[in-house]
Order: C-alpha cells, then structure tokens, then sequence
C-alpha cells in the first residue's frame, strides 16, 4: 500500500506472527477506510473505545480521488489482507467486513461507487452533504435540506470548540437519538424516492455494527 494509507488502529499488531491460533474469533474483525482525515476517523475511534471494539481498523486514504476510487483501495486492501492470511494461514487476519466512509458534498456522482461496492462485498456509510451532520444530530432534527458550512455552523452552536477536534465526550449522550433521527431520514428518502438525499446519513449502519460486537453491547445482555 502507498504510505499515505495509514493505519490508524493496528489493534492486533502485537500478536506474533508464528501464532497460529486454531480457532477464529466469533467476533467481526471490521475495516473502516475513511476519505475525512480528522473527523471521521476521530469519532470512529472514540467509538470502538466506548463500545470496547478492539477487532476494528480505521485507515485514512488522503490520497483524493473519486468515491469509486475510495472503494477500489479499500477492496484491494481487503484482498491484500485476504492474501496474508491464507500466506500465514491465520484466519483472524482476515476482515469480516469492510466499510468505506465519505461524502456526498464533494462528490455528487456515487452510483459508480454504490456498484463498485456491491461488486466488492463492501459496505457503504454515505453522509449528504457531510459527516457533520451525522455530529448534528445527536443534538438536534434536521429535515430541510442544507449544506456543508451551514451544517458545521450549526454543529458549532453546540461544540463551541469544533474545529475538525470530535470532542466525543460531549457527544456520548445523543447518540442514541442521533440514530433515532438518521434512520428517520432514511425512511423518509425512501418513502419519496429518493434514496441517499440531502439531508441523510448511513453513519449508524456502521456505529451500530460496532457496537454490536463491542464488549459493552455484550455485557448488557
């Protein structure tokens, strides 16, 4: 991989290589490649330590390019990896899923990048027109449509400090109303046909998927 794939979270890297366990973790070993360098993978991150989730990746591809082109390193990524675990013959090497973090503000055309995915086997977690709004809503609804400075200006009047920082400590408490909302909006795109429009947020397919598998979630049960 070009360097500036970086590793953001190499939760397994002290396991010795010449281990080769028998068994394969219940638990989804879970990659996160995100297009944002701050934001995104800040919040993620303060997300698997909140929910106990040791078994995700989070990978920052600052390399450009287009949606489709975001899902294609990550494929590749994922095949790579698929790879070194057959070489090693250690099962808990591999990902159980992939997911693919970025915009729809920056990037209008992501039909390529939904069939790409599909091609892949890769999860997609789309923000329109950005990943603050996701932030938005653990605090407030946002149904009209807007756009990416209106939607940090209005993330400010409650993260006073926000500047691409995620103080994720003062988010913890709406998250579960930030679900609530997303999926809202989700069934309001699709109620009109128009699936994926502004304002709407798949951030908590993945956020939910996390918490899933994380020791948190587990010791609820």
């Amino acid at each position: 991989m070009v360097a500036v794939m970086v590793s953001r979270r190499r939760r397994d890297s002290g396991r010795a290589l010449n281990r080769r366990p028998s068994f394969r973790d219940p638990s989804p070993r879970i990659l996160v490649v995100c297009e944002g360098i701050v934001t995104e993978p800040q919040y993620i991150e303060a997300f698997c330590r909140e929910e106990r989730n040791k078994l995700v990746d989070v990978e920052i591809d600052a390399r450009g390019g287009s949606p489709k082109t975001l899902v294609e390193r990550a494929a590749l990524r994922k095949r790579e990896i698929e790879r070194e675990a057959e070489r090693l013959r250690d099962e808990n090497l591999r990902y159980d899923e992939v997911w693919c973090v970025f915009d729809i503000d920056q990037h209008p055309k992501v039909a390529d990048a939904r069939q790409q995915a599909r091609d892949n086997g890769i999860y997609l977690a789309i923000s329109n027109p950005c990943f603050e709004l996701w932030l938005l809503l653990h605090f407030s609804d946002q149904t009209a449509h807007i756009e990416r400075k209106a939607a940090a200006s209005l993330l400010r009047k409650y993260l006073r400090s926000y500047k691409k920082h995620v103080p994720y400590e003062l988010l913890r408490e709406g998250y579960s109303s930030a679900v609530h909302r997303a999926q809202k909006l989700e069934r309001m795109h699709i109620e009109i046909q128009s699936e994926g429009g502004n304002p709407s947020t798949g951030v908590f397919h993945l956020t939910e998927r996390i918490s899933e598998f994380g020791l948190t979630s587990r010791s609820r049960k």
